[in-house]
């Protein structure tokens, strides 16, 4: 685990984590770095270390801005801040365990996350420059993404050695080290194929040879600012004008999947979600399409 000595070198490393890695625009970065800052003036009074901080604390921190009067917006965002801190904090090995796991937030009403369509992924697909060294990385990326709903993290941990393209699936290490198998679609296992002959010719350094995606210059594998600034590009590129990140790709893996007809259960899985209720958020996102599904399929519909 890495030592915490100095707390405005953490506060500079979280703060690149939002712009890089999050894209969170100005004011909200902004609001996440006061907000920890706060609970940071806070803590030494509980007479405990960073590297320490418990749920209990977390939860006495946020009583006490109830107390203040506090709107329960402005506390969602921060608990939305503090997530994201600890988090960060546990990517990074400062931590072993993230505390605001089970940390509530109050109910402010359903923030739905940025979906894109089909037409705008083929677009950032289509922007990709074929003459350029990545090209064909690049596309199996977002093909990946999108056609397995990955996490960014676990894009970059993928190993070769858990692709069976003739089988039709990935095995996928997810939170906690849990694995999934996620089915792959043809024109998704047909991309990781032509990117494989590519890989195939990149000398990986040691102890990364069996990392799937890594950059050609250095031969190690990508880290996750990396692929956020390949999205971003990408999109840009393509014309779309919303914050676009990995994990958009993820909710309309998911949200594509529902219009489908997809079960929820079998996007939780695919998904990794540990519970149903991180998943049930898509049938929320189309509202206009679960009506017409009703209407033409329930029977009480039909005289």
């Amino acid at each position: 685990m890495r030592p915490v000595h100095d707390i405005l070198k953490l506060q500079r490393e979280f703060a690149a984590h939002l712009v890089l890695e999050r894209g969170l625009s100005d004011n909200t970065r902004e609001a996440y770095l006061n907000d920890v800052n706060k609970f940071l003036n806070w803590l030494p009074g509980r007479g405990k270390l960073l590297r320490h901080v418990e749920l209990t604390d977390l939860t006495e921190f946020m009583a006490g801005l109830h107390d203040l009067g506090i709107a329960p917006r402005s506390q969602a965002r921060i608990v939305s801040g503090l997530r994201s801190f600890f988090r960060f904090m546990r990517l990074e090995g400062y931590i072993e365990k993230d505390p605001t796991e089970l940390l509530e937030a109050p109910l402010t009403g359903l923030h739905l996350p940025e979906v894109l369509t089909v037409e705008e992924i083929d677009a950032m697909i289509d922007s990709i420059d074929p003459d350029s060294e990545e090209a064909v990385r690049n596309r199996t990326i977002i093909e990946v993404l999108y056609g397995c709903g990955l996490r960014v993290s676990e894009l970059c941990d993928l190993e070769i050695g858990r692709l069976f393209l003739n089988d039709g699936y990935i095995v996928v290490r997810g939170k906690g080290s849990k694995e999934r198998l996620v089915p792959l679609a043809e024109v998704t296992a047909r991309a990781i194929a032509d990117y494989l002959e590519v890989r195939d010719t990149i000398p990986a350094k040691t102890g990364e040879e069996h990392i799937l995606f890594v950059s050609a210059r250095r031969g190690t594998r990508l880290c996750r600012s990396m692929v956020f600034r390949i999205v971003r590009q990408l999109a840009e590129r393509a014309g779309i004008r919303r914050t676009i990140s990995p994990h958009t790709l993820r909710h309309s893996f998911a949200t594509h999947l529902l219009e489908g007809g997809a079960n929820l259960r079998a996007i939780q899985q695919m998904l990794g979600h540990e519970s149903i209720a991180a998943t049930e958020i898509y049938l929320h996102l189309d509202r206009t399409h679960l009506r017409t599904e009703i209407l033409t399929f329930h029977p009480r519909n039909h005289p």
